[in-house]
This record gives structure tokens, C-alpha cells and sequence, in this order.
């Protein structure tokens, strides 16, 4: 909002420093320090509110050192971050934008399932909270909701570039190519609305998830939606658990959002930059770049909601936030058509997803052939089995960073290492 205002000001007053919110740094760093100062400040008469209200999680009995400390903890601390993104962004974003008004979308979305699953845990009494069909109920309607919008919707495409000198006349006009002059140099510009994504570590190799149907014969482009629509929802699903399985112990959570949060912004803003975007030879992107202003507040408030949710926690998260975490960074990832990179720069909610996966089929398994059930890892999700095998919480979600800032890392040179 606050773009449009000083836009016009800059227009028609020439206020001084107006001109600054037409610069997508400025307006990103401003988000940022909202959101942290909305954590910091809202968070903690949020907690002493939820204090109040007893609202606090039944801690289990996992035989685990210091689980009993935590009880009396509040919980719906996702609250606090839900404020720190959504408010931030609304203030500074282009509020019009497509793609800021499909990722606020998908915060209230599943902050709106993940609230209702602790209400019922907390207010209801229900340890199980929110039964586990009606989460995937959510979390498919919201990949309903992000499938049908970037395919359908007109704003929503990529830009290909092509050399004067190598195409041809007739492939022009028949493309309907128009020239724009980029970093000095003239080139032949067209729309592309497709499925298109980008396949990490080769060089100018985008798939079209319509190839996924070519077996089907020359009509397989008429069943892209479908298919495109089934992984959408597989991506938000599967991250949004391994988001909420990660939120186990403080600040685990949290922190790994927060690196992760920070690789998308700089993919948002390379791939809805024209001259960034030809120089890496990626994925041109238009209107993408206000993304930029989103991550900067999703950073902003996954640091700030780590100054209270960091060992010793004064708050969780709740599902509230782990929820709304998970599809966000799903959401944010095909956007920017970077989900396949999200094994790679989501590993640690991949591992911790695995984990869960593996010990339950196993146990399973073997009890099923042998009688009696047995476990792969002394405790899941994985983080549990450090805990299991004598690591402090904080030694284990320090290394945890560690690990994830490496996979960010690596997930940052995809964008010249091919």
C-alpha cells in the first residue's frame, strides 16, 4: 500500500526520498526490518496473552531429557509470524501483483488449517487435534488453488530471448517475436505460457511437464492441467509436512526457514531481473521481482520469532506456523520454477520426512514377518534419535543449520554450475 502512496506522492508532489519505493532493495529491506521489529515487539504480548489463556500444548511422554521443562510452553506462536509476513508485505508489496496476492493466499491458507488443528488440541482437548484427512483436505485445496491460478492466469508467464542473427524471418514472424534492447544489445523477444521448470545442474534444460504425456499420443497437451495439477499438490503437501515434522525441537523449525527463505529471495529476484535472468541464462520471469519484498518479510519474521522460540523456547510455533511455513515454501518454489531444487534446498524437511517414513514402514515390516516390530533409528522424526543418543537440543539444531546453510549454498550455484 504504502508503494502506491509515496509512488504518487514522487508523481505529483516530488516528496523528497518517494522516489526510493520504486527500488525493490529498498522496499525489501524495509519489510525486513518491519518484520522483525512486528516479531519482536507483537511476539512478546502475544506470549504473555497466550500465558493467560493457558494456551499450551500437552507435552508426551518421549523419555526425551528436558521434555518436562517445557511444559506450560504456549503454543499458536505461528500467529506471530503470520503477523510478521503478512503485514510487512501488504505495506510495501504491489499488492495487484499476481504473484504476492497467490503467496498471501496460501499463508492464510494453511495458517487457517494449522490454527484449527491447535484449537482443537489445545481448546478442545483433543491431543490429536485436527484429524489428518482434513489436513490433506486443506493442503490439496490450496494445491488446487496454486495449479489453477499459474496455469490459468494471463499474467503468468516467462519471456524467451532469441539473437537476431539466429533465427530466421519466417520463425519471427511466425513466433511473433518483438525486439527489446537488453543491457545494450538487441534482441528478439517472446511470451512462453507453459509448465515450464528448470532442471538444476544443466545448462538451458527447462521441462515442460506436458513431456511427461507424450506417451498418450499428439493430444497429451490437452491433459497438462491434470498433470501439472498432481504435482503441485504432491510439492505443497509433501513440504508442508516435512515442515511440520522438522518443528520438534526450539528453534529448529524457524532457523531452517529462515535459510531456506533467503535462497528463494535471491532466486525471485535473479529470475525477475532481465539483466540478471539473460546474464545466468535462466528463466526471464516478469512481475517475479516483488517476491523479493515477501521473502524479505517471511526472513525477517522466521529471525525474529527465533528470539523467543530458541532454546530455551518461551513459545512454539504451533501447526499454526509449521503449516503455513511448509506451504509457503512450496508455494514460493514453483513459482520461481525451481521446485525440483527443493530435495537439495529443503533436505533437512526431506530427511526428517524420510525418517518418519522409513522407521514406520520398517516397523511394519518386520513385524509383520517377524512378529514383533523393529525400528531403524532409536527414535523419529530424526532429530528425536539425536536426542535419543545423548546430543543437547541445541547442539543438534546448530548442526542442523550448519547443514542446511550448505545445502543453501549449493542450491544458490545451480544458478552457474552447469
Amino acid at each position: 500500500m504504502l508503494y502506491y502512496l509515496f509512488n504518487y506522492l514522487n508523481d505529483h508532489f516530488n516528496f523528497p526520498g518517494a522516489g526510493m519505493f520504486q527500488y525493490i532493495s529498498f522496499r525489501a529491506a524495509m519489510a525486513i526490518i518491519l518484520s522483525l521489529t512486528i516479531s519482536l515487539v507483537f511476539g512478546k504480548s502475544l506470549i504473555n496473552k497466550l500465558h493467560k489463556l493457558q494456551v499450551s500444548d500437552e507435552i508426551r511422554n518421549l523419555g526425551l531429557e528436558g521434555e518436562q521443562q517445557k511444559k506450560g510452553t504456549p503454543t499458536m506462536g505461528g500467529l506471530i509470524i503470520l503477523a510478521a509476513i503478512l503485514i510487512p508485505t501488504l505495506l510495501f508489496a504491489r499488492i495487484n501483483n499476481v504473484y504476492i496476492i497467490l503467496i498471501m493466499v496460501s499463508t492464510i491458507w494453511l495458517g487457517l488449517v494449522g490454527f484449527l488443528d491447535d484449537y482443537i488440541k489445545v481448546f478442545k482437548k483433543n491431543k490429536e487435534g485436527l484429524a489428518g484427512r482434513f489436513k490433506i483436505l486443506g493442503q490439496v485445496g490450496l494445491g488446487f488453488i496454486v495449479a489453477t491460478t499459474l496455469y490459468f492466469n494471463q499474467h503468468v508467464k516467462t519471456k524467451e530471448f532469441y539473437h537476431p542473427g539466429e533465427v530466421t524471418e519466417e520463425f519471427v514472424k511466425e513466433q511473433n517475436l518483438m525486439p527489446q534492447v537488453i543491457s545494450g544489445e538487441l534482441m528478439l523477444v517472446k511470451d512462453h505460457k507453459a509448465t515450464t521448470t528448470t532442471i538444476p545442474f544443466f545448462k538451458s534444460s527447462e521441462f515442460d511437464y506436458a513431456d511427461m504425456l507424450k506417451f498418450i499420443g499428439s493430444s497429451y497437451k490437452d491433459y497438462n492441467y491434470i498433470i501439472y495439477l498432481l504435482v503441485v499438490i504432491f510439492i505443497i503437501t509433501a513440504v508442508s509436512n516435512g515442515a511440520n515434522i522438522t518443528d520438534g525441537i526450539d528453534g529448529l523449525a524457524a532457523g531452517t526457514s529462515a535459510i531456506i527463505s533467503f535462497v528463494l529471495g535471491i532466486f525471485a529476484y535473479v529470475s525477475g531481473n532481465i539483466i540478471f535472468s539473460k546474464y545466468l541464462n535462466i528463466m526471464y520471469i516478469p512481475h517475479l521481482e516483488e517476491m523479493v519484498i515477501f521473502a524479505g518479510a517471511l526472513v525477517g519474521a522466521c529471525v525474529g520469532f527465533l528470539w523467543y522460540n530458541a532454546f530455551p523456547a518461551q513459545v512454539f510455533m504451533g501447526d499454526t506456523g509449521s503449516l503455513a511455513l511448509g506451504g509457503i515454501i512450496a508455494a514460493f518454489s514453483i513459482m520461481v520454477r525451481k521446485e525440483l531444487l527443493i530435495p537439495i534446498l529443503c533436505g533437512i524437511f526431506l530427511v526428517e520426512n524420510l525418517s518418519v517414513m522409513m522407521q514406520v514402514s520398517y516397523f511394519k515390516y518386520t513385524k509383520k514377518k517377524y512378529g514383533e516390530g523393529r525400528r531403524i533409528f532409536k527414535m523419529s522424526p530424526l532429530h528425536h534419535h539425536f536426542q535419543k543418543s545423548g546430543f543437547h537440543e541445541s547442539k543438534i539444531v546448530a548442526r542442523f543449520w550448519i547443514i542446511g546453510v550448505l545445502l543453501a549454498i549449493v542450491t544458490i550455484i545451480t544458478l552457474k554450475v552447469r
